[in-house]
């Protein structure tokens, strides 16, 4: 079945979904590495440890 993706794209709804799995992916791959990653914090950007890293 082909897809519309000009609807894909209008309704962004699969994209939001594909761009939430890939952070999600991103995030575990850093955790398990060990690497911190950079976050939000009461308004400022802030480093956050791999052991305080929410998955």
């Amino acid at each position: 079945m082909a897809k519309d993706i000009g609807k894909i794209i209008a309704e962004g709804t699969q994209i939001d979904e594909a761009v939430k799995q890939a952070v999600k992916e991103a995030v575990l791959k850093h955790k398990q590495a060990g690497n911190p990653i950079v976050g939000m914090k009461d308004g400022q950007m802030v480093w956050i440890k791999p052991d305080e890293i929410a998955v």
